[in-house]
């Protein structure tokens, strides 16, 4: 009795197994097509249009609506008057000049007295010279030849902080800023005033100094080190009306 019931529960097993397996084989041969299908599918939209699909039908593309770690970045407060700004000037001039000159002047004079005259007696009768008419003659040469080179290299680079002093009625930001650094007898000094865009005004309240309109920049050094290369009064003269 307990062999043939186990006989029927092995059979029946096999049967059940059997129809499982298909079951399982339909389902994934379904898949199969399926995926197939899409791909076949996607290739031919890829070949026609965009992978975001039609550009006319789809939404406008944007980071914050197709990223999953997208963040919106924080709102700039606005700045007020007495705030501080960060300026960072690097400024940098070149300036190549070249000249020549090559003049060259000539010029002869002559002049000859002529009819000469002899008043008498309130009458005026002609007095020919027995020498001869005096003349005068003269030659004058005029050679000028020059060249100048000229080559200068200016630059400036550093950070100072300045404060918002004045908003005009457009939004602009007029900015001033001073530092004075004094070490024993050496001395520096800086200033810079201008007018700035709100726009201009980096996240960290820094500003390029090429973006200052109306900039005004003053840098100026006192003490030995200035007295070791500054020019005297002598040859400021000299620079300055070059008499030789």
């Amino acid at each position: 009795m307990n062999c043939r019931v186990g006989k029927g529960a092995h059979l029946q097993f096999i049967k059940t197994t059997q129809s499982t397996v298909k079951g399982t084989w339909s389902l994934f041969s379904t898949l199969s097509v399926l995926v197939l299908v899409v791909i076949v599918s996607g290739e031919a939209r890829a070949q026609s249009s965009s992978l975001f699909g039609n550009p006319a039908r789809r939404r406008p593309l944007k980071l914050a609506s197709h990223s999953w770690i997208y963040q919106a970045p924080s709102e700039p407060e606005p700045i007020k008057v007495n705030d501080i700004l960060t300026i960072i000037v690097d400024e940098k001039s070149q300036v190549i000049s070249e000249g020549e000159i090559d003049r060259k002047k000539k010029a002869t004079f002559e002049a000859i007295l002529k009819d000469w005259v002899l008043l008498k007696n309130w009458t005026m009768y002609p007095d020919p010279q027995s020498a001869g008419d005096p003349k005068i003659s003269g030659q004058w040469d005029n050679k000028m030849k020059s060249e100048a080179n000229l080559e200068t290299r200016d630059a400036m680079k550093f950070r100072i902080a300045c404060r918002v002093v004045d908003i005009r009625p457009n939004g602009n930001l007029v900015i001033e800023g001073r530092r004075t650094i004094r070490n024993n007898y050496e001395i520096w000094e800086q200033s810079i005033t201008g007018v700035i865009r709100p726009g201009d005004v980096m996240p960290n309240n820094t500003v390029l100094s090429e973006n200052i309109a109306e900039m005004r920049v003053y840098k100026r050094e006192a003490g030995h080190v200035r007295d070791g290369y500054r020019r005297g009064w002598l040859l400021k003269w000299l620079d300055e009306y070059q008499p030789f």
